[in-house]
């Protein structure tokens, strides 16, 4: 059975479970939840993964697959479409906001930002001049290959894919592949 299937199977509990956790909870519990659950393996662990996010993000679709292991941060700044798979080992800070948009499959070890660190006082420590966000959009049908790194600010435009270890540092050409450090496009698909 296809996770998509498996999904439709149980989204009215899904849809349950949500309203409870809005109703019972508020956001630090559900935020705790999902730290306490970022490991469970198998098919509960990623249902109740997507309950607890569906509870807390900005927007979420149907058939969100979060493997163990993903930090995400921020999820109230985050926004997600459907069909969307985030492998182990991910990390996604949305502190100045995420879009990831249908049908995106995320490989493990990869990292997602929004915001980045403010630099332009010499006279100030790096660490001590704040931080500054940038939306982030990773638009539909895009395949993020593993250990990729999207800065923020960055757009994904649709079906393009990343391949693995690239870090992308500027929008991207629809359906095109990516690659290398910086990220250049090598082809159009």
């Amino acid at each position: 059975m296809r996770g998509r299937d498996k999904f439709n199977q149980y989204k009215g509990v899904f849809d349950i479970l949500v309203n409870l956790l809005n109703v019972l909870t508020n956001k630090s519990i559900k935020i705790m939840l999902f730290s306490f659950f970022r490991n469970v393996p198998g098919n509960f662990g990623i249902g109740i993964r997507y309950v607890l996010i569906k509870s807390l993000a900005k927007k979420c679709g149907d058939n969100v697959s979060v493997h163990p292991g993903v930090y995400l941060f921020n999820i109230e700044e985050l926004s997600l479409g459907s069909n969307i798979s985030i492998h182990p080992m991910c990390y996604i800070d949305s502190y100045g906001e995420i879009f990831i948009e249908d049908n995106v499959s995320i490989a493990h070890g990869s990292t997602i930002m929004s915001s980045e660190h403010i630099f332009q006082n010499k006279k100030t420590n790096i660490k001590d001049q704040g931080i500054s966000k940038a939306k982030t959009i990773i638009e539909s049908n895009v395949w993020i290959g593993a250990g990729s790194k999207i800065l923020a600010g960055v757009k994904v435009s649709m079906g393009t894919i990343i391949g693995a270890g690239s870090i992308v540092t500027k929008d991207t050409d629809d359906y095109s592949i990516y690659v290398g450090v910086p990220a250049k496009k090598i082809k159009s698909r």
